[in-house]
């Protein structure tokens, strides 16, 4: 996924327990998801979730168990079955069934892998350890890139954040297989056990490739020597968020001239782009800062880091030893995950990775009506009207920059369901050599894919998500929004729930993704996806003063210990879980036409479902090594903030559930925070 994806509604993760299709297609509101000993002016998260969290505890092979997470693992199955029906015909060789069922058993056979141990990696590993010179090193990191790993960095190719028509190569900041910069840079307790985990996960990835006691030493230190550089010069998360600090388009001559930290013209050349003649350096003093540090680094020192970089890499696709090893860090003392998932979920993940929009294409067939897209566009049409009625009516903003949110509003591009032209896959090769080398050959299918772009047109009917994905996206350079056709079942999309329930659910999803156009990133984007300042100067600074605000509302939750959220880092997705509350909201009350609220059901009122709703999709159980982890890379509040820091600042909310001063729910009208 390109960063500037991020704004999605949930980060992705792993699947659970299999659940049956009666089960996902219940009623509306579930009574047994609640719990009522909790009083709603309390808590309630826990009020409309603690049922849901009782029954179901956290499963053994997951950090985090939720509702989304119900709904993908009802995917899971449903592709398994299509794979398992996909297998037990015969295919023509070559064809994209073929492709898929060959890979998926692959996955499955575990008596072969363990046979071949380090064997699908041994050539490259070895080629990688004999490298001897800066060249060497360049080419190396051209050959791991094109393989989809990202040493040192990451190079993609995407719109041009100032001309968003075109796409340009560009560079963005990587390298660290920890995943964030603190793991490397603080000195507390838990920081430096996880380190510790690291060095033992470095060091068992070499010593099961042959590697003696001291050649293992020697390489956990080349790893660690590395990666701490890197993340000493890495952007933090909060300014990750910057898009104009992050936008820095350059000559390819001009960007040479700021450090060599590999040798640029071995490297592109390598990577087919030896006629580059512009890119985008992203986060450019971090190439100054990879310069400096790895004049300090010995080519030994880099082989290791590289050669690392391939381990860690093929570790999920090689002998159960090398999966093992891997779990035992990333799962267990990274995430708090107890076992690991069945092999058939992790082939099943490979197979989606590598042919993603051909099983999509399956998924769609036997599982998307096209009367839920007909619905899916008449509610994005509803909720498009209720933001445009609130920009009209805020009260903060003048005029001037009101009549570009609302051009930029119609401009949005609305993709639903799945998209219009399926990839062609004919040129993958699937193949019976080993189970990586068909991963490595997908990585260099997709790099291609996506270096044949450089330079060109941008293409935006090109979805960025499968079909087959739980989740939903904004993309600010194409300004469009996008549901997957997997989202667009119960608890987020009930054929069979009152329109109370479904503004409250798929309502606040889509008001959601449409918000992000406007949040403290999207809003630096014009109509034509474009990073314009299209905002009045005083605007400019109300939006500031409210967001910041809300900010420091997020930074004084404690999410776990001592631990506190982090409002700055997770700000976008704040304003956009309000914003969709409020636009749904609106969008509900505009769906009755004036006429009166219908009658209650279960003894709920519809003001009160709709909020209902909205809290079932975020019950979800998390194990403490989680929180944290999330904490640090998640531009996501947890599950039980997005309910309940996010509600304090609704005032419908207060009237449905009666919150009263003195209530741990409620926040005085003044403290309230509406940007949206």
């Amino acid at each position: 996924m390109f960063p500037f994806l991020a704004a999605s509604l949930v980060v992705l993760a792993s699947c659970d327990a299999p659940q049956k299709e009666e089960e996902v297609s219940v009623g509306a509101i579930n009574l047994a998801n609640l719990d009522t000993t909790v009083a709603p002016g309390s808590d309630f998260y826990e009020y409309a979730c603690g049922g849901w969290i009782k029954n179901n505890p956290l499963p053994a092979e997951y950090a985090r168990f939720g509702t989304f997470d119900q709904l993908r693992d009802n995917n899971q199955e449903r592709l398994r079955v299509l794979i398992d029906e996909l297998s037990a015909t015969p295919h023509e060789a070559g064809s994209v069934a073929q492709k898929i069922s060959a890979l998926y058993a692959m996955g499955l056979d575990s008596t072969r892998l363990n046979n071949e141990r380090e064997a699908p990696i041994k050539d490259e590993l070895d080629a990688i350890l004999s490298v001897a010179t800066k060249a060497d090193v360049s080419k190396t990191v051209a050959a791991l890139h094109k393989e989809g790993m990202t040493p040192f960095f990451a190079l993609f190719v995407g719109a041009d954040e100032k001309n968003s028509a075109m796409n340009i190569v560009q560079l963005y900041q990587a390298g660290i297989g920890m995943g964030d910069r603190d793991y490397y840079l603080l000195e507390d307790e838990g920081t430096v056990r996880l380190r510790d985990a690291y060095k033992a996960y470095i060091n068992r990835l070499f010593t099961l490739t042959g590697a003696s006691p001291e050649q293992a030493d020697a390489a956990v230190e080349g790893v660690m020597k590395v990666e701490t550089g890197i993340a000493k010069v890495s952007y933090s998360r909060e300014d990750l968020r910057d898009s104009r600090k992050n936008y820095n388009k350059m000559t390819y001559e001009e960007f040479k001239k700021i450090g060599s930290p590999i040798d640029w013209d071995i490297y592109f050349e390598a990577m087919g782009l030896d006629s580059l003649r512009e890119l985008d350096a992203k986060q450019v003093d971090f190439y100054k800062g990879l310069d400096q540090f790895l004049k300090d680094v010995t080519v030994d020192e880099q082989k290791y880091y590289l050669a690392f970089n391939l381990l860690d890499a093929a570790a999920p696709y090689l002998s159960d030893d090398f999966v093992e090893a891997g779990f035992e860090f990333y799962g267990k003392a990274l995430s708090g995950k107890q076992e690991q998932q069945p092999r058939w979920k992790r082939s099943l993940n490979t197979v989606n990775a590598a042919l993603g929009e051909a099983v999509g294409e399956m998924y769609v067939a036997k599982y998307f009506p096209a009367s839920s897209k007909e619905k899916m566009m008449a509610l994005v049409g509803n909720l498009r009207v209720a933001l445009g009625e609130r920009i009209n009516g805020l009260p903060w903003m003048s005029d001037t920059t009101k009549a570009k949110a609302r051009e930029k509003l119609a401009a949005f591009t609305v993709k639903i369901g799945y998209p219009d032209t399926w990839r062609d896959y004919s040129g993958l090769e699937i193949k019976g050599d080993s189970y990586w080398a068909n991963v490595r050959r997908s990585n260099i299918f997709d790099m291609r894919y996506q270096l044949a772009d450089a330079g060109k047109p941008v293409d935006k009917s090109r979805w960025y998500m499968t079909p087959q994905t739980v989740n939903a996206y904004y993309n600010p350079t194409t300004n469009e929004i996008c549901f997957p056709a997997a989202i667009l079942q119960p608890p987020f999309f009930n054929p069979e729930a009152d329109d109370a329930v479904n503004y409250g659910a798929i309502g606040v999803v889509i008001g959601h993704e449409m918000t992000h156009g406007f949040d403290d990133q999207g809003r630096n984007y014009d109509k034509d996806g474009n990073l314009v300042d299209w905002w009045t100067a005083d605007d400019a600074a109300r939006f500031t003063e409210r967001a910041d605000k809300l900010a420091e509302q997020y930074d004084r939750i404690i999410v776990v210990d001592t631990l506190h959220a982090n409002g700055r880092f997770t700000l976008g997705e704040n304003i956009a879980d309000h914003g969709g509350l409020l636009v749904a909201h609106q969008a509900y009350r505009n769906s009755l036409k004036g006429k009166e609220a219908p009658a209650p059901i279960d003894g709920f009122t519809d003001e009160q479902r709709f909020f209902l709703g909205y809290a079932t999709l975020w019950g979800q159980n998390i194990r403490p090594e989680e929180i944290r982890r999330l904490t640090k890379i998640d531009p996501h509040s947890l599950g039980k903030w997005r309910v309940n820091a996010a509600l304090r600042n609704i005032d419908a909310f207060y009237d449905a559930f009666d919150i009263q001063e003195g209530d741990p729910m409620y926040m005085a009208p003044e403290e309230r925070v509406v940007i949206w």
